[in-house]
């Protein structure tokens, strides 16, 4: 029987395993030899399990946090077996993710107090930013909500008609400008247009750029002031994609955005076909910024609301 409850379909519970398996079979792979021919964990065990979780890309100021557990956890049980150690791992790994805002969710969900329900989406090109846009876009639409879409990354021809492309894969209107057209625009455009259609939820697409985060940092601000002159409290979310694939790039990625807009949550994508899942415990703790979906596949409906216990039990079954 699993260690947590089962709260995800089981058809979503598989998608999520299959998404992580080179993860877990690389992680395991190198715990395995970091605890061969001991039976204790001792100093030596620590430091090997410390150099596979920095290696994992769990990052290192996580990786600290969960040795210092693990430390208090010997020293008061003076012989712990290396055979325990994986179902420690797996409830110390658990406990860090408890204390973030990460993963309660299982559904895809807005809040019903505010409509239209708007989310700026921010990340760098090449992220899945704009496929992570349709693909939520989807599983609201199929949540029940009316969505719009707006085209805010008008820096790049291919980045709108990306977007057009989803939305009518998705059957959702979008809002969209000529490529070269003001951005907040775009955004009040969007946000005017959702209004008059009486729709749920808005989401709008920004510019990737971050060779200069103070061009970025005066574009974002002005894509909200403007959008506020619709809504006064929009954007309700601020939601930063980020690689999982890139491993410690995705961190930086994090530093940089966080530096330059207020994000409010997190999507990391790719984390299927990638070695490097561990990222999602490292992000989720060390910025403190809820993770609230993750990419597991290439098809519409492998975005998940992210859940830190189903993520857990995936990650450690």
């Amino acid at each position: 029987m699993s260690f947590f409850k089962r709260i995800f379909s089981s058809e979503k519970k598989e998608t999520l395993d299959k998404g992580l398996e080179q993860t877990k079979t690389t992680f395991f792979s190198k715990l395995t030899k970091a605890v061969a021919g001991k039976s204790k964990v001792d100093d030596e065990v620590l430091d090997n399990l410390e150099e596979v979780l920095v290696s994992s890309d769990v990052g290192v100021t996580t990786t600290l946090k969960i040795i210092k557990r693990i430390e208090e956890r010997v020293s008061n049980d003076k012989y712990m077996g290396t055979d325990e150690l994986n179902l420690i791992l797996r409830e110390e790994i658990a406990g860090l993710l408890s204390e973030t805002k990460s993963g309660e969710e299982t559904e895809f969900t807005i809040p019903a107090n505010k409509k239209p329900y708007v989310i700026m989406v921010v990340g760098v090109n090449g992220v899945g930013k704009t496929t992570t846009i349709g693909k939520l876009a989807y599983q609201l639409k199929k949540s029940g909500y009316k969505v719009v879409l707006g085209a805010a990354d008008t820096f790049r021809a291919a980045a709108i008609d990306q977007l057009q492309i989803w939305a009518d894969r998705v059957g959702v209107p979008i809002v969209k400008q000529q490529m070269g057209s003001d951005p907040a625009s775009v955004a009040f455009d969007t946000l005017q247009s959702a209004v008059t259609q009486n729709a749920d939820v808005v989401i709008i697409d920004t510019a990737g750029r971050l060779h200069n985060k103070v061009n970025l940092m005066n574009e974002l601000t002005k894509v909200k002031r403007v959008m506020q002159k619709v809504l006064d409290d929009a954007p309700h979310d601020v939601l930063l994609v980020l690689d999982g694939s890139t491993g410690q790039n995705a961190f930086e990625q994090a530093t940089q955005f966080t530096a330059a807009t207020e994000v409010s949550c997190l999507a990391v994508t790719k984390l299927d076909g990638t070695a490097k899942g561990g990222v999602v415990i490292g992000i989720s703790d060390q910025f403190q910024i809820p993770v609230k979906y993750i990419g597991v596949g290439e098809g519409i409906e492998d975005l998940q609301v992210f859940n830190k216990f189903e993520f857990v039990d995936s990650f450690f079954k």
